[in-house]
């Protein structure tokens, strides 16, 4: 195996149809192996598309790992590897297996095609923004990572590329940031094949800025002035205003397979299969139900599941919560555990109908996981909530105090579900109860702002992962199921693939070495993520 030392894999090939904005694809019939005709602007639209709609590591990372471990999802028997820390290598191997042989090469290698364009500097300053945001997934997830020398192999000869510190990545991802997002044109090139904003700089820079935003907030147990200084950084150039500004992918309604990006990745993770065997996480339904949030009454729902059909599920949630209420599986628990007896309701159109133990266990709601669903990267609501965070810590005054950041992140995180095709939109007056209802408590600040921050970012798992990691809440009781688990508390981050202990063991024996504990292993932490 090879993997991304050796040689470029084929570029920009799935983006055909199926995306909106996808209007010029060039010559389609151009072997994409001659390096001399790859055009840029698909290499973006490629990463963009497999960020999201890539089956497989949304798969493994977001529904295996990240939104079990945060408490989320439950009752699958794929979600003992995140809920029950049941460690499983190959998993934790395929975001940086896949990624550096398709998406940082195809970045990398864009970037830097881009640069010698002069007559297209919006794009080359977009692809450096989205640099930042594919690498930012992987070092938030392993730590110290090959990014310098990444993909070097095929530019530089380097098969064996170093690994960059995490401190020295973050150093260089604020410079980008703030170079890229000042250095956007509105009267300059247009990115029309952009699949976020379709070539919209003002949008382009405001996402720049808030991704600025949320890296700087990694820092805060780290070096909580470097943290600040970054922080006031990105406000000062503009952030998300509105739920307008979210940066999201649409998708096509297509069931992803394994090779098809054009669907929700993260939806055909939860969806495929005969039934849709995934339940909420009883700690999160719990949470919500605690707030009176009244989002609990839209995302989570009882369903009669049908077969190779899971959008055509027959939804019976008033009839079977007034029997169970609100039920999820308990955390540590498999959908067969805690068994439910079966009970008879009657469904309109189909008659009497047996209620056993799974249809008991609820369900994440048709719109949530639809093949079309939106993919939410960073949205409004998130940038607000850490506007209050970043305001309380550090007195700080921007555009309002931490109380109104607070609330508009609050009722942005509500508005942002009517984003899904099918969504609901939650009525103001609804909003405004929550808000008078959870009043940010002396005391519980940052405990309040994050769980705004953990809702929020329901459906983003590595994010869920990386905010809870950074900033403590919300503070989860680890899943320990005794036969199962092979620690007993919630990993830190992700080991390295075996393939870096062959391949590149001493660039990799090096990494270890600036571990703390001098070990790779899973309960470990990432540079940023300081106890």
């Amino acid at each position: 195996m090879k993997r991304y030392y050796n040689s470029l894999v084929c570029l920009c090939l799935l983006m055909a149809a199926g995306f909106t904005g996808c209007d010029d694809f060039g010559d389609m019939n151009t072997n994409p192996t001659q390096s001399t005709t790859m055009d840029p602007a698909l290499q973006l639209v490629q990463v963009q598309a497999r960020f999201s709609g890539d089956l497989e590591s949304n798969e493994r990372v977001s529904t295996f790992l990240c939104m079990p471990m945060v408490q989320q999802l439950g009752g699958a028997w794929a979600c003992q590897y995140g809920g029950f820390y049941v460690k499983q290598q190959q998993y934790m191997s395929i975001l940086w297996e896949l990624n550096y042989t398709n998406d940082i090469l195809n970045i990398v290698d864009a970037v830097s095609r881009a640069k010698e364009d002069n007559k297209k500097p919006n794009l080359y300053n977009i692809l450096r923004i989205m640099k930042v945001y594919l690498f930012a997934r992987l070092t938030d997830l392993y730590g110290d990572i090959p990014y310098s020398q990444a993909s070097a192999g095929y530019t530089q000869k380097i098969v064996r590329p170093e690994y960059d510190r995490q401190a020295d990545i973050y150093t260089d991802f604020f410079k980008e940031l703030t170079e890229a997002s000042t250095a956007l044109d509105a009267s300059r090139d247009n990115v029309s094949n952009d699949q976020f904003y379709h070539g919209d700089v003002a949008k382009w820079k405001k996402f720049a800025n808030s991704l600025h935003l949320r890296l700087a907030m990694r820092l805060v147990k780290r070096d909580a002035a470097l943290a600040r200084a970054e922080a006031q950084k990105a406000f000062n150039r503009g952030v998300f205003q509105s739920n307008d500004d979210i940066c999201k992918m649409t998708h096509a309604d297509i069931l992803n397979n394994y090779q098809d990006v054009r669907g929700n990745g993260l939806s055909a993770s939860i969806s495929q299969g005969e039934l849709v065997p995934y339940r909420y996480n009883q700690v999160f339904l719990d949470a919500l139900r605690n707030t009176n949030d009244p989002r609990l009454d839209h995302i989570g729902k009882y369903y009669i599941d049908k077969p190779y059909a899971f959008m055509e599920r027959t939804d019976i949630t008033p009839q079977v919560k007034a029997v169970v209420g609100i039920t999820g599986c308990k955390n540590g628990d498999f959908v067969w555990d805690d068994w439910k007896n079966t009970f008879t309701i009657q469904v309109p159109g189909i008659g009497s109908y047996d209620v056993g133990n799974n249809t008991q266990k609820m369900q994440l709601a048709n719109f949530l996981i639809a093949n079309n669903a939106p993919f939410l990267h960073l949205t409004y609501a998130e940038t607000e909530l850490l506007l209050a965070e970043a305001c309380f810590r550090w007195g700080l005054n921007l555009n309002g105090d931490y109380q109104a950041h607070y609330n508009r992140g609050i009722e942005a995180a509500m508005k942002q579900l009517s984003v899904y095709p099918g969504g609901p939109q939650i009525p103001d007056a609804a909003i405004a109860k929550y808000k008078t209802d959870n009043v940010v408590a002396p005391g519980k600040e940052l405990e309040m702002i994050n769980h705004q921050l953990w809702v929020a970012l329901f459906m983003n798992g590595p994010e869920a992962y990386a905010n809870w990691r950074r900033s403590g809440f919300p503070r989860l009781t680890p899943g320990y199921k005794p036969g199962y688990s092979s620690v007993n508390t919630i990993p830190r981050r992700f080991e390295y693939p075996l393939s870096e202990k062959e391949q590149n063991a001493e660039n990799y024996n090096k990494a270890v070495q600036n571990m703390d504990g001098k070990k790779d292993d899973w309960t470990g932490r990432v540079w940023w993520d300081k106890e």
